[in-house]
């Protein structure tokens, strides 16, 4: 697992991903099952997830627990190669920058998936609530991955103000939430540019 990955779990462990961690093979062959269902375009349905691998739903609840903590899992495993990504994509950049630059490629890969924009128009209040609330493992993740690399990618000497390396993180994961998923919280359209004006903003980068 990439170190972005570790963090975010470490971060926020749930039943699922201890039982994936573990290579549970019965929760590793529902999650694939439904990861793929979802990169289709379609609503992942636990009745025919568990038609599909031969199961009733009983069992599949035993094994990934509800649609929601399915859906959770499902959602920061595509998280996070999207991250590495970004992170590859702007290694050579100093370390302010480089930072609003992942974010701002992050922020970017999201607006432009075809299948999480369709999630998203799809079950727009269960999106809002996965992604964008304290007690989602999804944000908890999210602000830990970006306090680690606000840690790795600025030093003592750059400062950051009055705000701890958590508050900036968790500013940071916001602006990128409103950015993201502006038509869902204010029907408006999702505007990189934007994002990054914003995430050069709070990170001073000139």
């Amino acid at each position: 697992m990439s170190e972005i990955g570790s963090v975010g779990l470490a971060a926020a462990p749930t039943p699922l991903s201890k039982k994936l961690a573990a290579e549970h093979i019965d929760a590793q062959r529902a999650f694939v099952a439904a990861r793929e269902t979802f990169v289709r375009g379609e609503r992942i349905d636990m009745g025919r997830l568990a038609m599909s691998l031969g199961v009733d739903r009983t069992s599949l609840f035993r094994w990934v627990g509800n649609r929601d903590a399915l859906l959770t899992e499902v959602l920061w495993s595509l998280a996070v190669p999207t991250l590495v990504q970004a992170q590859q994509a702007v290694a050579a950049l100093p370390g302010r920058a480089s930072l609003a630059a992942l974010l701002t490629h992050f922020a970017q890969d999201l607006i432009e998936a075809p299948y999480f924009r369709a999630f998203l128009r799809r079950e727009p209040a269960r999106a809002l609530r996965l992604l964008t609330t304290a007690a989602s493992p999804i944000q908890q993740r999210y602000v830990a991955t970006v306090e680690w690399l606000l840690l790795v990618r600025l030093n003592n000497e750059d400062g950051i103000g009055a705000l701890t390396h958590h508050a900036l993180a968790y500013l940071l994961v916001r602006v990128s939430e409103s950015f993201t998923y502006a038509d869902l919280i204010a029907g408006e359209t999702p505007s990189i540019d934007q994002a990054r004006a914003a995430f050069n903003h709070l990170l001073r980068v000139d």
